[in-house]
């Protein structure tokens, strides 16, 4: 059976699938170069307009210590920042080409200063320059080429007798050669302008463009910069969250504690000495509102940074946080190195927020909390896993909760997951990546393992909802 169709061994079906492309593309270049050779022409025609220019400039130049040098050095750099953007227009219309124009100054300084000290119009002098040697080369040979093969074509239809030939012999000799040879030539014109267009096309971009390496590299440090201006912005946050954490532990929490016991203090004197119902009971309520501030402070600076979080870490936060949740909830936190505060921080958080859905929204029995080092993509990664046992179906496009969750993951790169069937379970997972250890870290490099599904054993219904993989 033959697998030519199929797999493209036959020789006439594999010149039939790669033939047709190149033919096709040398079409295309064929038609494209009929431009390039009206651009070229132009190139010659304008080569002596930009020498002349140019000339000037120089003698401008020379006569910069007069009173008419500048003026004029200044015109004719205006005059040739001008010409090199109809020349990129030029190029753009004729060769299909766009040349970016060079990134504009700041204009700090004034106009006629300005104008001088302005690199762009000295490069578009440059420019013109380079345009001017080149039309005189490149230019005369394809207009040279684009004359004879129209003469070359136009020979077998002289008439004869006519002076071009001189004798019979040698016209019946000859016309036909030069006739196919001038064919030949208008055939091979397009291709041979289409090449010289392209050292157009290299001198506009060495002259008058932005150097693209120069770009990516200054995007490159500009990505770096704003990477590390995050990083900083999101410690800062955190270190914010724990100073204001500290501050109502230290001041407000402690003068309501101190004023807790000072109503109860109150309260027991009253209730032995003066006997009035009254007072002792709106002491009584005093002293209750007391100390319900006092928790719902604590409640809040919890919430805000929870201290066992800086001083134990995420084990002892999170049992914590599981001890406090009405849904019964089981945590494993992988041994190892503690991960970067901030990152620490959003994974708390994050664990918070989904153990408070369990509780509101998933129904659920129980519910387990999984916390682990792993590789993936080739680098570590933090991993927090909660999943429950509720009726699932939730929507990561949904709801606050979430969105908020993939906002605080999102700001330091990392991604959320959430795989929730009908009928449960529901799995959500916090993805946070953690930096590459350092050239001295050695043995106390963070010891991670391959990375695992979020939830075997469940269909492939994970969606993304943030960050990146």
């Amino acid at each position: 059976m033959s697998t030519s169709g199929a797999t493209g061994t036959d020789g006439d079906g594999t010149a039939a699938a790669v033939g047709a492309p190149r033919r096709h593309r040398a079409a295309e270049t064929w038609l494209r170069g009929w431009p390039a050779v009206v651009h070229l022409v132009l190139d010659l025609l304008l080569a002596f307009v930009f020498l002349s220019l140019v000339l000037s400039a120089v003698s401008a130049a020379l006569l910069t210590a007069t009173l008419v040098g500048l003026p004029l050095l200044a015109l004719c750099l205006l005059v040739a920042f001008a010409a090199t953007g109809a020349e990129r227009w030029r190029i753009a219309v004729f060769l299909g080409t766009w040349v970016p124009p060079m990134p504009r100054r700041p204009a700090h300084l004034p106009a006629w200063r300005r104008v001088l000290l302005d690199p762009r119009p000295w490069r578009s002098l440059l420019h013109l320059t380079l345009v001017s040697v080149w039309g005189l080369t490149g230019g005369l040979v394809v207009t040279a080429l684009l004359v004879g093969g129209l003469l070359g074509v136009a020979v077998p239809f002289l008439p004869d007798g006519s002076v071009v030939w001189g004798e019979e012999a040698l016209r019946q000799a000859l016309v036909w050669p030069v006739g196919v040879g001038g064919l030949l030539v208008l055939l091979v014109l397009p291709y041979v302008a289409w090449a010289f267009g392209r050292v157009d096309v290299a001198i506009a971009r060495l002259a008058v463009s932005s150097d693209p390496e120069a770009e990516v590299a200054a995007l490159s440090a500009r990505v770096d910069t704003l990477t590390e201006t995050r990083e900083r912005a999101v410690d800062s946050v955190e270190a914010e969250r724990r100073r204001i954490e500290r501050d109502l532990h230290d001041g407000p929490q402690q003068r309501l504690v101190a004023l807790a016991m000072d109503l109860g203090m109150a309260r027991r004197r009253v209730a032995t000495e003066s006997g009035s119902p009254e007072l002792v009971e709106l002491l009584d309520r005093a002293h209750a509102s007391a100390k319900e501030a006092v928790a719902d402070l604590r409640r809040v600076a919890r919430g805000i940074h929870p201290p066992v979080l800086t001083d134990r870490g995420l084990d002892a936060a999170l049992s914590a946080l599981a001890a406090r949740s009405p849904v019964p909830v089981s945590v494993h936190v992988a041994p190892g190195p503690r991960p970067p505060a901030r990152l620490e921080a959003i994974a708390y958080f994050s664990v918070s927020e989904a153990l408070t859905n369990v509780a509101k929204h998933s129904g659920a029995a129980s519910a387990r909390v999984d916390v682990d080092l792993q590789e993936l993509g080739g680098r570590p990664w933090l991993v927090a896993t909660v999943t429950d046992d509720g009726r699932g179906g939730a929507d990561p496009t949904r709801g606050s909760g979430l969105i908020g969750l993939r906002d605080r993951v999102g700001a330091v790169d990392g991604d959320v997951l959430v795989s929730s069937p009908p009928g449960g379970p529901t799995v959500l997972s916090v993805r946070l990546p953690l930096p590459p250890p350092g050239p001295a870290a050695g043995a106390a490099a963070v010891p991670v393992r391959p990375g695992v599904p979020v939830a075997p054993g469940t269909p492939p219904t994970d969606v993304p909802t943030g960050g990146r993989p």
